[in-house]
C-alpha cells in the first residue's frame, strides 16, 4: 500500500464516511446513534453532535412498527431495503429509500447500518433505464421501417426524420462523401432550398470525425459559418458515421438548439448511422439491380433478333418484342410452353422454317447458374430467298444461255462442213439464225451488265427534257406485226407535256415493259399503252390480258432473279432482272414503276415520270 494510505484502519473509514454521497446511520442494537455522517446531516438536517448518542427523531410515529420489523429482520440475519419515509429536523417528510443491514463485531449483531438515498434518484434511473429501452425499442422499429424503403432519396429522408424523433434533435440532414467533396442530400425540420449544397471534405466535421478515428464527434464551436446555421438558436451537432461495404458512405448530422444531447443521445446517433449505412447499402444495392434490370430489358426489348428466355424444363418464360413480330405469335400465346421451333444444342445453329413461311437461324446458350437457356433467332428469309434465287438464276441463264449457243454451234458447223453442198438460200438462212441467236445472246449480256450496275447502284442517266409521246410510239410503231394474236391499242393525252429523264433509259424501260405484256398473255387479246399528266408527273401504263400477278407478288417480281410461280408464269423463261432493271432505271429518272391488277383479268403496269414544267390547271386528266 502506498504512503498516501499509511494511515490507520479508522481514519480510512472515517475518511470513507464522510466520502460517501449516501446519508449513512449506523445504530446499536438500542438504536442509539453511533454513527452519522456527513451526507446524513444534510439528508436529514441534524449534525451529528445532536444525535450521536441517543436515538435519531428521524422516525415518524406511523412507522416506527415498520422500522421496528425492519430491525428485527435484519437481526435475523437477512438484509432490508425498502422504501419509506423520514423524518426532516424542519419537520417536513422525506421520500427515500433505505438499505438496512446487520453491525457485525466478530460473530455477533451489534447494531444496524441503514443507508439513505433519495427515493427520487431511483425514480430517475428507472426512468432513464426505460426511456433507454423505450428507445431501443423504437430504434429497432425505426430500423425496420427504413430497410423495408429500397428507394435511396425515400431511405435517407427517413433516415433524417428518424433522427430527430430518437435523439430530440431539432433538425437533421445527411450528407454524401464524394470523392473530396460533400453533398446534402437529405434534410429535415430545415429549408429544402439548401438540399444539393456542397463542400469541400477537408475543412467539413465529416473530415474531423474520420481523423479522430472514432464514429461519433460533438461539436459546439464555430457553427455559424456552416449550411446548418439556418436552424435558429443552433448550438451544438453531433454526427455519426455511416458506412457502406466497411467504407464511409457519409455522416448523420443531429442539430440541437433547444437541448443538450447526453451520452444517450450520442450512443443512439452511433446505432442509428449504423443501420443507415447498412440501410443505404441495401439501396444502393437495389438501384443498381433495377438499373442492371432496366439495361438488360431495354437491350432485351430493343433487339432486332427475337430472344426467349427458356426455364430447365424448356418452357418459355420470356419473349421479347421482335419475337413476336418475326414469329407472329404473342407473348401471352408462348410463355408457359415450348417455342415454335426445335431448339439446337448449345453452341450450334440451326435453320428451321416457320408455318408463315418464315425462315429462322437459331443459335441458343445455356445460363450456367440456372440452368435456363437464351436462345436468339432472325429472319433470314430474304438471304434464304435470294440463295434460292441466285440458284434458279444460275440454272436459268445457264439454260437462256445454252440454248442459242448450241443453235450457233449447229448452224456455225453446218456452213463449215457443208457450205459447197448448200444452196445460196439454205446458206443465207443458216447466217441469219446465227445472226438472231448472237443478237439474243447479246439482249441476255446487256439486261446481265444493267442487272450487275444496278445492284452496285452504278446506273448512269442523263436528266433531261426529252418527249415521252415519241418514245412511246417508237416503242410500239412495229408491235402489230409481232404476233397475229396481239392486238395494239395507243392512247395518248392531246399535248402530252415533256418529261425529264433519260430518253435512252426510258425506251429500255417501255421495250421491257412491252414485251412482258405479250411474253405473260400467250392466248393473245389486246395490249393497250396509255398515257396522261397527272399532278407534276406523267403516268404510262401497258395493260395486257394476261395471266395477272398474285397480290404478295406485285412487289416482290422487281427484285433481282426472281420468278414467280404464279399460274404458269415459270414457263415463260428469263433470268429474273428484267423487272428489276426497269424499276432501277425509273427511280434513277427520279420516277417509278408499280404492277396492280386489272378488274378484267391481266396486269397493268404504271410508269411514272416528272413533268420538265408544272402542268397547268386545265390541262385534260385521266
Amino acid at each position: 500500500m502506498g504512503d498516501e494510505w499509511a494511515g490507520s484502519d479508522d481514519e480510512i473509514a472515517r475518511a470513507a464516511l464522510a466520502s460517501s454521497p449516501n446519508a449513512v446511520v449506523a445504530l446499536d442494537r438500542d438504536q442509539s446513534v453511533l454513527v452519522w455522517n456527513a451526507a446524513a446531516e444534510r439528508v436529514f438536517g441534524w449534525s451529528a453532535e445532536e444525535v450521536v448518542g441517543r436515538r435519531a427523531p428521524i422516525v415518524p410515529d406511523e412507522l416506527t412498527t415498520e422500522h421496528t420489523a425492519a430491525l428485527e429482520r435484519v437481526r435475523t440475519g437477512e438484509p432490508v431495503s425498502l422504501r419509506t419515509r423520514r423524518l426532516h429536523s424542519n419537520g417536513t417528510l422525506l421520500d427515500l429509500r433505505v438499505d438496512i443491514s446487520a453491525l457485525r463485531l466478530g460473530s455477533a449483531v451489534g447494531g444496524y447500518v441503514c443507508v439513505y438515498h433519495p427515493a427520487l434518484a431511483d425514480h430517475v434511473a428507472r426512468e432513464r433505464v426505460a426511456r433507454r429501452a423505450r428507445l431501443v425499442r423504437r430504434l429497432t422499429d425505426v430500423v425496420g421501417d427504413i430497410n423495408s424503403e429500397l428507394e435511396l432519396s425515400a431511405v435517407l429522408d427517413r433516415i433524417s426524420a428518424s433522427l430527430t424523433e430518437l435523439t430530440g434533435a431539432d433538425a437533421g440532414g445527411f450528407v454524401l462523401i464524394e470523392g473530396e467533396r460533400l453533398r446534402l442530400v437529405s434534410t429535415y425540420q430545415l429549408p429544402a432550398s439548401i438540399r444539393g449544397t456542397t463542400t469541400e471534405l477537408r475543412t467539413s466535421l465529416v473530415d474531423k470525425l474520420l481523423r479522430t478515428g472514432k464514429t461519433v464527434l460533438l461539436e459546439s464551436h464555430g457553427l455559424d459559418d456552416l449550411v446548418w446555421a439556418r436552424l435558429s438558436g443552433l448550438h451544438t451537432i453531433a454526427l455519426g458515421l455511416a458506412a457502406v461495404g466497411g467504407r464511409p458512405y457519409g455522416a448523420l448530422y443531429a442539430l440541437f438548439a433547444n437541448r443538450t444531447p447526453g451520452h444517450l443521445e450520442l450512443e443512439l446517433l452511433e446505432l442509428l448511422a449504423g443501420h443507415a449505412g447498412i440501410a443505404v447499402g441495401n439501396a444502393v444495392a437495389y438501384q443498381e439491380a433495377v438499373r442492371q434490370r432496366a439495361h438488360e430489358r431495354a437491350v432485351f426489348d430493343a433487339s432486332a433478333d427475337g430472344i426467349a428466355l427458356l426455364d430447365q424444363a424448356g418452357r418459355v418464360v420470356r419473349w421479347n418484342p421482335a419475337a413476336a413480330e418475326l414469329t407472329a405469335l404473342p407473348g401471352e400465346s408462348v410463355i408457359g410452353g415450348p417455342p415454335p421451333f426445335p431448339v439446337p444444342g448449345a453452341g450450334e445453329k440451326g435453320t428451321f422454317q416457320l408455318d408463315n413461311g418464315r425462315w429462322l437461324d437459331v443459335v441458343s446458350a445455356q445460363i450456367e447458374e440456372t440452368g435456363e437457356v437464351v436462345v436468339d433467332f432472325r429472319d433470314v428469309t430474304a438471304a434464304k430467298e435470294l440463295e434460292e434465287a441466285k440458284d434458279l438464276f444460275l440454272a436459268t441463264t445457264s439454260h437462256e444461255l445454252r440454248t442459242p449457243i448450241t443453235i450457233v454451234r449447229g448452224f456455225a458447223s453446218t456452213l463449215d462442213s457443208r457450205w459447197d453442198k448448200m444452196n445460196d438460200p439454205e446458206r443465207r438462212s443458216a447466217v441469219h439464225t446465227i445472226a438472231e441467236r448472237a443478237r439474243s445472246l447479246g439482249e441476255l449480256m446487256d439486261h446481265l451488265l444493267l442487272g450487275a450496275r444496278a445492284g452496285a447502284d452504278e446506273l448512269k442517266v442523263r436528266i433531261e427534257e426529252f418527249d415521252l409521246a415519241e418514245r412511246i410510239e417508237g416503242a410500239t410503231l412495229g408491235l402489230p406485226a409481232l404476233s397475229d394474236r396481239h392486238r395494239v391499242e395507243v392512247d395518248l393525252a392531246e399535248g402530252l407535256p415533256y418529261v425529264l429523264g433519260d430518253a435512252l433509259a426510258t425506251d429500255i424501260i417501255l421495250g421491257q415493259l412491252l414485251e412482258n405484256a405479250f411474253k405473260y398473255s400467250p392466248r393473245g387479246g389486246l395490249i393497250s399503252v396509255g398515257a396522261w399528266p397527272e399532278e407534276d408527273n406523267v403516268v404510262v401504263v401497258v395493260d395486257d390480258e394476261g395471266v395477272g400477278i398474285a397480290p404478295p407478288d406485285r412487289e416482290r417480281i422487281f427484285e433481282r432473279f426472281v420468278q414467280v410461280d404464279s399460274g404458269d408464269r415459270r414457263r415463260f423463261g428469263g433470268v429474273g432482272l428484267g423487272l428489276y432493271i426497269v424499276r432501277s432505271l425509273a427511280r434513277a429518272q427520279g420516277g417509278d414503276v408499280s404492277a396492280h391488277p386489272r378488274p378484267e383479268g391481266g396486269t397493268r403496269m404504271r410508269l411514272v415520270l416528272r413533268c420538265a414544267a408544272p402542268i397547268r390547271s386545265d390541262t385534260p386528266m385521266r
